[in-house]
């Protein structure tokens, strides 16, 4: 029973810090490639606003998963999204569509989104 009210206070994604800092991101990641040139609107500024807004979406739909195995399950897939939007901020930055102190803003953001979603894993899977 107690078991049982842990994991749906743990599936209220907007009660959870990983969800809210992913839903940053996007914002963020909407918000810098908004100065990526026209052309690009439905390439690379497309696929990275794919890629930052499947991170909390991707969480918040783990937490409807009746199992812990697949709630990491959508947490990894989340994690996935991240790497991938690095990524495309790599060859934004290249490519110079995007400065460098955006992406670094960006990248940081991220690297603290990964550490957070590993633990949160961790803690997940020992339930």
């Amino acid at each position: 029973m107690v078991l049982r009210l842990i994991n749906i206070v743990m599936r209220n994604f907007k009660e959870l810090e990983v969800w809210e800092l992913g839903k940053y991101l996007a914002i963020q990641t909407y918000n810098q490639t908004k100065s990526m040139p026209k052309e690009e609107m439905y390439g690379l500024t497309s696929q990275m606003r794919r890629a930052a807004i499947s991170i909390p979406s991707n969480i918040a739909e783990g937490c409807s998963r009746s199992s812990n195995k697949e709630f990491v399950r959508f947490l990894e897939i989340a994690i996935g999204s991240s790497f991938e939007l690095k990524t495309q901020l790599i060859i934004s930055a290249e490519l110079e569509f995007l400065d460098g102190e955006k992406v670094e803003s960006i990248q940081e953001s991220i690297n603290q989104l990964q550490k957070k979603i590993n633990s949160f894993i961790k803690s997940v899977k020992k339930f």
